[in-house]
């Protein structure tokens, strides 16, 4: 019964337009009253344990930096430099953004920010010079959901707390080549589009203009030498490194760029708090459903009905990976691997799969949902930012809803591809 209290209730919430926290902590509760329990009590502690982690500190500094950071003047900085890399190519302006989102994603640590501070520039730019508008919107979606896989990453962070004894070193050092392969899918299909519709190239910038735009950008990018190289050389742990971080980025908007002014920093706090809050609830939240549904051994009983159904590891690799993919159309990333890392972790294992590898593969398979609708954060900032609307954009990203997915199964069958970098540094076995 449990189980199907849980989807009704929950499935019958979202259609209400219940927010998605809120809908996992009822159905929760419901689920627990409906097997004899004390649904407010129990919801309440378990909320309140999800949320007690020394590790999960490290989301509210990253999302600050990454505030800091879309405020602070690296966009400008990264683009130019960008665009002095590829901007010379044949469409080198859908390059140009595809490369700034890796690189700022990658920074900041949010797929949305990426989309708001680079689309708001790129996708004007882009539109003024010829691109097609919806194509430019495509563009800017799918090649921001990189920095959710290329490290720092704040999902990381949770995937960790949901797996329990996962290196966050060796979940960061393990996305970076899944992340660079996407954005190598994403920048082929921009390089194939580009030539089927005579996207103009830019000038080529010349060797004195990329070494200034790099001198430029480099302080923005020496945050994720800082970040990545004091924890793999245990200077600090990750949340500390999240704190030092905020630090930077400070210094870099504050002192050194001066885009964003003292008297700013109340509203950019409030900012982050609201970010932060929601995050929280839904950390909270999924929490206590996962509480419950191992209490009930549902993680058990998927793993037992999935070996059941084929013997065949690809065939069961292929099936979590569909389920993982509906999933992510309505369920935000964060309850969606707090919830399924549980349920599916154990059934990877059984198959001899690393909790690494499957970490960077259900990262890499709900990006996927960051671009679709009816919950697409990206997609609807990107729209907003384009000014056009979620149906005139699907058709245009349907080519890079493909190069995502052929990268996913090259993610998902080539474990070597996620363990090869941690395993070179000794962070795993």
């Amino acid at each position: 019964m449990v189980p199907l209290i849980l989807v009704v209730s929950f499935v019958l919430l979202l259609l209400m337009n219940v927010p998605i926290a809120v809908a996992i902590a009822m159905s929760t509760f419901l689920a627990i009253l409906a097997v004899g329990g004390d649904p407010s009590y129990m919801v309440a502690m378990k909320m309140a344990n999800g949320v007690d982690s020394f590790a999960l500190l490290a989301i509210p500094f990253f999302i600050f930096s990454g505030v800091l950071m879309g405020r602070g003047g690296m966009a400008s900085r990264l683009i130019r430099f960008a665009n002095a890399l590829v901007g010379w190519l044949p469409g080198g302006l859908a390059y140009v953004n595809t490369l700034t989102c890796m690189i700022f994603g990658a920074i900041s640590g949010s797929a949305v920010a990426a989309v708001s501070s680079i689309g708001g520039f790129m996708i004007p730019e882009m539109n003024n010079k010829g691109y097609d508008r919806d194509f430019n919107v495509a563009v800017t979606v799918t090649a921001a959901t990189t920095g959710m896989v290329i490290p720092p990453s704040n999902i990381m962070i949770v995937y960790a707390v949901a797996a329990g004894t996962v290196s966050i070193a060796a979940l960061f050092m393990a996305g970076v080549l899944p992340g660079v392969l996407i954005g190598l899918g994403i920048l082929a299909v921009c390089g194939l589009i580009g030539m089927a519709r005579g996207y103009k190239a830019g000038e080529y910038a010349g060797a004195a203009e990329i070494a200034k735009s790099f001198g430029g950008a480099f302080m923005s990018l020496l945050l994720i030498v800082i970040v990545i190289g004091g924890i793999l050389g245990g200077i600090f742990t990750a949340t500390e490194a999240a704190a030092m971080a905020v630090a930077y980025s400070f210094l870099l908007a504050v002192v050194i760029y001066r885009e964003v002014k003292l008297r700013d920093m109340p509203e950019i706090l409030v900012q982050v708090g609201k970010i932060t809050a929601i995050v929280m609830l839904m950390v909270g939240a999924s929490s206590a459903m996962s509480w419950l549904l191992t209490t009930q051994n549902i993680p058990q009983g998927v793993a037992k009905a999935l070996l059941g159904v084929s013997d065949n590891t690809v065939v069961i690799m292929l099936i979590i990976n569909l389920l993982l993919l509906f999933v992510g159309t309505f369920m935000d990333m964060t309850p969606a691997v707090l919830i399924f890392t549980p349920i599916f972790l154990p059934v990877v294992e059984k198959l001899g799969m690393h909790p690494v590898h499957f970490g960077i593969m259900i990262i890499a398979n709900l990006c996927i949902g960051l671009c679709t609708p009816p919950v697409g954060s990206c997609l609807f900032v990107g729209c907003s930012v384009g000014k056009t609307s979620i149906a005139e954009v699907t058709r245009p990203m349907l080519p890079f809803f493909a190069a995502m997915a052929a990268s996913l199964m090259v993610i998902t069958f080539v474990p070597g591809l996620s363990l090869w970098l941690p395993r070179t540094l000794e962070l795993i076995k």
